[in-house]
């Protein structure tokens, strides 16, 4: 039987415990080395290709560079408030006056032929920017493996990289686009406030004529690659459908050039568009059929890799970023 001197109850053992720990935090010495970093930061960096399959096609998004800058505000949604697109963006986890813009051009490889859609900035555009053959090379490609180089349409940022100096950057390949777009950069153009863009069309894209292929509305690049306008962003604006071994992309270049203020509001009107209404309408057109089908698409300047599907919201739609689909 324990006397009173020689017991020791739970609440001595607590109270003698917090004191211990008191002691011991007052006089503890660390013994851990001091923090240090193991190494420099190297800052930040997006990968530069993305590379899947579709069917028994070999697909590659190419990131061309980017563009930090202000906006969305007025590029994107020059017919609304600067403030309802800020609130746009904040609702959308996105800063509501700064913008970042992709440029990614697109490679398929049909096991037969190498296509490549769009051909970026050209190098020297600025800085981090006009990587293409950088992009090209770590995908494991090399450009005169390239066969065809398709031509969504002929801004600036698609037909840069045509050219290096005065030869063709891409020694081996035909070149594929639209009629009604060549025939408005070459003929009409020159007179109209587009003048400045069809410069470039006449040192970059006319000297290929000769190699190269016009076509329209339901033309077939290659077995499985179909073209299908898309009018509106400019006069002969093309996008492309994919199908292989039954699975199916669709390449919308420049269709929408924000994911959100561009899919979420179709009908805000976009800087670059040249006929807004067209565009507007074509959006619409466009990303119903997607969203309808479920069917994934690569956007010109959506964010890298640029793959995607979009579904149904509100007035617009949603933009689903592809994740695992094209492991399977």
């Amino acid at each position: 039987m324990q006397t009173p001197s020689n017991r020791i109850d739970r609440r001595d053992l607590i109270v003698g415990g917090v004191s211990a720990l008191a002691l011991g935090a007052a006089g503890a010495v660390s013994f851990a080395p001091p923090a240090r970093a193991a190494a420099p930061q190297v800052g930040p960096e997006k990968p530069s290709f993305y590379r899947f399959k579709l069917g028994s096609f070999e697909v590659v998004t190419l990131l061309d560079g980017l563009r930090p800058g202000d906006g969305p505000h007025p590029t994107f949604g020059a017919n609304q408030s600067p403030e309802d697109v800020a609130a746009l963006m904040t609702a959308n986890f996105l800063p509501p006056n700064q913008m970042v813009n992709s440029f990614t051009p697109v490679l398929v490889n049909t096991g037969r032929e190498v296509v490549l859609f769009d051909t970026g900035l050209g190098a020297g555009a600025r800085p981090a920017m006009g990587r293409l053959a950088d992009r090209l090379a770590a995908a494991g490609y090399a450009p005169d493996q390239i066969d065809i180089v398709v031509l969504t349409h002929l801004h600036g940022d698609h037909i840069g990289g045509l050219m290096e100096g005065d030869k063709p950057a891409f020694a081996n390949a035909r070149y594929v686009t639209g009629s009604k777009e060549y025939d408005f950069w070459t003929k009409t153009a020159p007179s109209t406030p587009a003048a400045e863009s069809a410069k470039a069309v006449e040192a970059k894209v006319v000297p290929l004529a000769e190699k190269m292929t016009f076509i329209d509305d339901g033309a077939s690049v290659v077995s499985g690659i179909t073209a299908m306008a898309a009018h509106g962003h400019t006069p002969g604006h093309m996008i492309f459908n994919l199908e292989s071994d039954g699975r199916r992309l669709v390449l919308t270049a420049d269709t929408a050039n924000h994911y959100v203020a561009s899919l979420q509001k179709p009908d805000w009107e976009v800087r670059f568009d040249a006929d807004k209404a067209a565009a507007a309408a074509t959006r619409k057109s466009v990303f119903g059929m997607l969203a309808a089908d479920k069917v994934p698409f690569v956007g010109y300047h959506m964010p890298f890799p640029a793959v995607g599907f979009v579904e149904p919201m509100g007035e617009g739609f949603r933009y689903v970023p592809a994740s695992y689909q094209f492991d399977l």
